[in-house]
C-alpha cells in the first residue's frame, strides 16, 4: 500500500494498482447493519409510545364526548326550557307571561352561543318594562355562560379527536386491531359509565349535597346562591327541575353508551367465533398432514 493509501503494489513491484479512497474508507457492512437496527428500534420505541398515548386518549376522549355532547344538546334545547315552564308552573312563580318566559329562553339560548359577555333582556312585569334578571343573576350568568363555552370546546376537540382515531383504525389497522378499538371503546364506556352514575346516584340520593359541591367546584364565587321568593332565574329554573335535568342527561348517557357498547360486544363475539373457527381449521389441517 502506498503512504496516501490509495495504491497497492504487487510483491514483484512491477504492477501498481489504483484504489478509490472511498471503498478504503467504508465503514464495515456489519457496523451499517447494527446502526440501522438501532435507528429501526428507536423509531419502533418512539411508534410504540406514540401509540400508547393516542389509545390513553381515546379512552377518555370517548366518554367526554358522550357527556359534554349531551351537555350541549341540553343546553340549546327549547324543550328543556318548556319542560322546566310546564312543570313547576314559572308563570306563577314569577309572575310573568308564559310569552315573556319563552322569549327569555329563547335569549338564552342565543346568549349561550353568542359573543356577549352579559346577559340582557327585559321583559314585562307589572306593566313595567325591565330586566328579566337582576345584578346578582346576571353576574353568575358570565360564569354559567363561561362554563358553557369550555364544556362545548371540550366537546369540539373530543369529537374531531375520537372519528380521526376510528377513522385511521379503519384505514390503516392490520388484522385483529379492530378489536383492540372495541375493547378500547368498552374501556372508555366503562370509566364513563362510573363517573355519570357516581353523579347520577348523588344527584337521586342527596341532591343538596351534589348540587353544593358542584357549584363550589366549577365557580370561584357565591352568585350562585339565589332567593326563590324574588330571584326569577331560580323560579324559572328550580333546584327540582335541575335535579330531573340531571337525570335524564344520566339516561342519555346511559343509552348511547349502551348502543355503542353493544356494537362493540357484538363484534368481539362474532370475530371471536371466527377466530376459534379459523384455529381449529388451522388444527385440522395440520393433523392431516401429519397423517399423510
Amino acid at each position: 500500500m502506498s503512504p496516501d493509501g490509495s495504491k497497492l503494489i504487487d510483491m514483484s513491484g512491477a504492477t501498481t494498482h489504483t484504489v478509490p479512497p472511498d471503498l478504503l474508507d467504508k465503514p464495515d457492512p456489519a457496523d451499517q447493519t447494527a446502526g440501522v437496527a438501532a435507528a429501526g428500534r428507536q423509531r419502533e420505541t418512539h411508534m410504540g409510545f406514540a401509540r400508547t398515548l393516542a389509545t390513553i386518549a381515546f379512552i377518555l376522549a370517548l366518554p367526554v364526548t358522550i357527556i359534554t355532547t349531551n351537555v350541549r344538546l341540553l343546553a340549546n334545547a327549547p324543550v328543556v326550557y318548556g319542560y322546566s315552564f310546564d312543570r313547576y308552573n314559572a308563570e306563577d312563580a314569577t309572575g310573568l307571561s308564559r310569552a315573556d318566559l319563552n322569549a327569555a329562553a329563547r335569549a338564552l339560548r342565543q346568549y349561550f352561543n353568542n359573543d356577549e359577555k352579559t346577559f340582557y333582556h327585559t321583559v314585562t312585569e307589572g306593566g313595567l318594562p325591565g330586566p328579566v334578571f337582576n345584578a346578582r343573576e346576571t353576574r353568575h350568568m358570565e360564569d354559567v355562560k363561561q362554563l358553557i363555552v369550555w364544556v362545548n370546546r371540550l366537546q369540539e376537540l373530543s369529537v374531531v379527536f375520537v372519528l380521526a382515531y376510528v377513522v385511521a383504525f379503519f384505514l390503516w389497522a392490520r388484522d385483529g386491531e379492530i378489536r383492540q378499538l372495541a375493547t378500547q371503546s368498552l374501556i372508555g364506556l366503562a370509566l364513563g359509565a362510573v363517573a355519570v352514575g357516581a353523579f347520577a346516584a348523588g344527584t337521586a340520593f342527596g341532591f343538596d349535597a351534589t348540587s353544593t359541591r358542584f357549584h363550589e367546584v366549577f365557580f370561584s364565587n357565591d352568585f350562585w346562591l339565589l332567593d326563590p321568593d324574588k330571584d326569577h332565574l331560580i323560579q324559572m329554573f328550580p333546584e327540582a327541575f335541575w335535579r330531573d335535568v340531571t337525570l335524564i342527561f344520566a339516561a342519555m348517557c346511559a343509552l348511547e353508551a349502551a348502543l355503542i357498547g353493544a356494537f362493540a360486544g357484538i363484534y368481539l363475539m362474532g370475530t371471536r367465533r371466527e377466530r376459534r373457527r379459523l384455529t381449529e381449521s388451522i388444527d385440522v389441517n395440520a393433523s392431516h398432514t401429519q397423517a399423510a
